[in-house]
Order: C-alpha cells, then sequence, then structure tokens
C-alpha cells in the first residue's frame, strides 16, 4: 500500500467532529492531554499503519477558560447590536471583569488599584495576552465603534492586533481621523500590506484638518525628545565614553524635527518603517495623485537640503537604549530619502516634466548634484584608504 493510499484510508476512518468538541479547537495546556494519550490497538499487524489514539481529554481549568472566552464573546456581540443601550462604561466594565476572572484561574494576581486612572489600560497590558484570536477581534471591534481610544492604543501597542484585522484596523482610523493611532499602527504592526501603507502615505501628505486633534501628544514627544537630546549633548548624565554618541544624536533629532510641520513628522515614522521597501514604495506612488505627488516632492526636498546643510549627520541606532532617544528609530537616512525621491521620478517621470507646478523638483536639481560630487568624492577616499590598507608594508632586510 503506497504512503498516500495509508493517508487517505486513515483520513476516511477519521469521524466527524461533534459539535462539543469542535468548540474547543484550542487546547491551552496540551502537556496533560499529551501524556494520557494510548493508541487503541498494538496489533502490529493491522493494515493501517495509522493507528488511532484515545484517552482524548481537556482538563478542568482549560474547559472553565474556553467557556469563559464563549460566554463574553457572545455577551459582547450581542450587546454590540444596540449601542444605544451600550456604552464606553459599560464595556470597559466587562472587558475588565473577564480578564480579572481569567487571570484568577491561570494564577495571576495583578496587584492594581481598581480606582486608579487608566485601570482597564493595564489590564489589558497585562493579560491581553491570555485572550483568543476571537475575543482580540471582538474587543478591537467595540474599541472602535464605541471609540475606546486608549484601550484600543495598548492592543495595538502590544502586538494585540490580528492580521486579519489590520486592513479593517487602518481603514476605520483614517475615517475617524485618529492619526496618533495610525502612527502607533506604524510603528508596532508588523505585518502592514501595500495597500494599508498607500492609504497611510495619502493620509498624511495631504491630512485632513480633524486629523491634527489627535497630534498634540506626538508633537509634545517630540519636543521633549529634542530637549533631552539637548541635555545629553551638554554631558548631563552621560558617561564620557558615550558624549560623542550624544553629540550625534542630538544633531540627528534636531535635523528632523526643526523645519516639518507634525504631519511630516508622521511620514518620519512610515519612510523610516521597515514595512516600506522599494518595490512597495512604488506601487504606493503609483496611486498618487498630482497634489499628494507635490507634497511628497516638498517633503522629500526637505530632508535633501537638510542632509545637504548637515552632511555629518547620520543613523544612531544605539541612542534609544543608551540615551532614551527614542525617535533616533525612527529617522528616514539619506539613503532612504534618495531612494524614493529616484522612484517618485520614475513612475510620474512624464508629468514631472510636462507640468510646471512641480518646480520643487526642479530646485532639488543642484542639492542634489552636491550631494551627489560629496557622494563621488567620500567613495575616491574611502576606495584610497581601503587600498593603503591592504598595500603589503614593506619589509626591511635585518643586518643582525
Amino acid at each position: 500500500m503506497s504512503l498516500l493510499e495509508v493517508i487517505t484510508k486513515a483520513s476516511a476512518a477519521i469521524p466527524t467532529l461533534s459539535d462539543q468538541e469542535f468548540n474547543y479547537p484550542i487546547v491551552l495546556n496540551p502537556d496533560p492531554i499529551f501524556a494520557n494519550l494510548k493508541f487503541e490497538t498494538d496489533d502490529l499487524k493491522a493494515e493501517n499503519h495509522v493507528k488511532k489514539v484515545t484517552g482524548w481529554e481537556i482538563s478542568e481549568i482549560d474547559l472553565e477558560l474556553i467557556k469563559l472566552g464563549q460566554k463574553f464573546s457572545k455577551r459582547l456581540r450581542k450587546k454590540l447590536k444596540d449601542t444605544n443601550s451600550f456604552d464606553k462604561v459599560a464595556f470597559l466594565q466587562m472587558l475588565t471583569s473577564y480578564l480579572e476572572n481569567f487571570g484568577e484561574k491561570v494564577g495571576i494576581s495583578l496587584g492594581l488599584n481598581k480606582r486608579e486612572k487608566g485601570y482597564a489600560c493595564m489590564v489589558v497590558e497585562k493579560l491581553g495576552i491570555l485572550m483568543a484570536r476571537d475575543v482580540k477581534g471582538l474587543v478591537l471591534e467595540s474599541c472602535i465603534v464605541l471609540e475606546v481610544w486608549d484601550v484600543l492604543g495598548v492592543l495595538i501597542v502590544n502586538g494585540l492586533v490580528e492580521h486579519t484585522c489590520t486592513s479593517n484596523l487602518i481603514n476605520k482610523l483614517i475615517n475617524k481621523c485618529k492619526s496618533d493611532l495610525i502612527v502607533l499602527c506604524v510603528k508596532h504592526l508588523p505585518d502592514l500590506q501595500a495597500y494599508d501603507l498607500m492609504c497611510i502615505l495619502k493620509y498624511f501628505l495631504l491630512m485632513p484638518d480633524d486629523g491634527y486633534k489627535s497630534l498634540v501628544s506626538l508633537r509634545e514627544d517630540w519636543e521633549s525628545q529634542a530637549l533631552l537630546a539637548i541635555e545629553k549633548a551638554s554631558g548631563e548624565g552621560v558617561s564620557t565614553k558615550d558624549r560623542s554618541l550624544a553629540k550625534e544624536a542630538a544633531l540627528l533629532v534636531m535635523v528632523a524635527h526643526d523645519g516639518f510641520s507634525v504631519s511630516e513628522l508622521c511620514l518620519h515614522y512610515l519612510f523610516a518603517t521597515p514595512n516600506l521597501d522599494e518595490v512597495i514604495f512604488s506601487a504606493c506612488v503609483s496611486k498618487l495623485n498630482g497634489e499628494e505627488i507635490n507634497a511628497l516632492i516638498q517633503y522629500l526636498g526637505k530632508w535633501l537640503r537638510k542632509y545637504e546643510r548637515f552632511p555629518q549627520v547620520g543613523p544612531c541606532p544605539k541612542a534609544s537604549s543608551v540615551l532614551g532617544l527614542t525617535v533616533c528609530d525612527w529617522i528616514p537616512t539619506l539613503e532612504t530619502v534618495v531612494k524614493c525621491l529616484g522612484v517618485v521620478v520614475d513612475e510620474h517621470f512624464s508629468s514631472l516634466v510636462l507640468h510646471s507646478e512641480y518646480h520643487e523638483l526642479r530646485s532639488l536639481e543642484g542639492v542634489v548634484s552636491s550631494l551627489a560630487a560629496e557622494a563621488r568624492l567620500c567613495g575616491a577616499l574611502a576606495n584610497l584608504t581601503e587600498t593603503l590598507r591592504i598595500e603589503p608594508q614593506v619589509i626591511l632586510p635585518s643586518y643582525d
């Protein structure tokens, strides 16, 4: 009997799952179950070499946790059908109660004050990872419908947004003009697709007026980081060996902060994310209209002029961990800026050449030429240095 025939026969012999079995597709603690499994028969001469096992039994605690999640999902789904009688306060009470019960059953003590402001966010941060996939999706939907933005932010930051919910989440946040949460998505969701990135790019290039309301905290964060960079550059609280790094990081933060609008600060995150490679960016740029292209060229032009004026500026990957300057991880490099501008020119060459309104691109010609000349010089010096480094040393004769 061939292997395919053995597998086919074994599959046909497996009975259809009953409704009760199908309700528990996820086993939270499989170790005790596997230990109790036994072969139904030990007959080595049996024609079917794929043996059925017996002893499958879900532990009592796992069964209670699954039923707890099912009960919560059923109740929350019913509540969402009538949001007139179901508000933010009621939802938070339901959610925290569910997570508290879950934590008690698995032996996790929160040690939090229920009267403390932001209690629900702290509970979700500590116990949200225990929620099943369907529960997380339902909680995400509830946060959007009821506009529970603080809890939604915790879900995003802690990686509790499932891949299947990503595009739907981005679209709804754009419709709600929640710019701060969109930035969190760019920073913390690792699987943003090309369509999601295109929507985000178009949104930040021409942000609606309502989109600026939620960016106060982002602007304040950048300002606090800029002040921290100044303190570190002055040597306050910095060891001697890290002072050079502090000065480089302070210059980088200054270049990224000064002269950029708050919507352009949001673009920094998008252009620094590893989700946005050259291929995906090309697909995004091809969908931009004339006004969006013009805004993008102006943004990239600011960066080129900054890098021309401060050629010593470069990435500071250690600044975040050593100095606490987290924004240094989200600043586009010169290489990224040049590549992106090249993609824009490639995708819209005819429009850029034929339409006079793209005067910004023509004004960048001198900047690009200057950067190119500097790059050629640096390349030549690097080649010369490498040649001198590997040149074999002259061995003088010994007169011993």
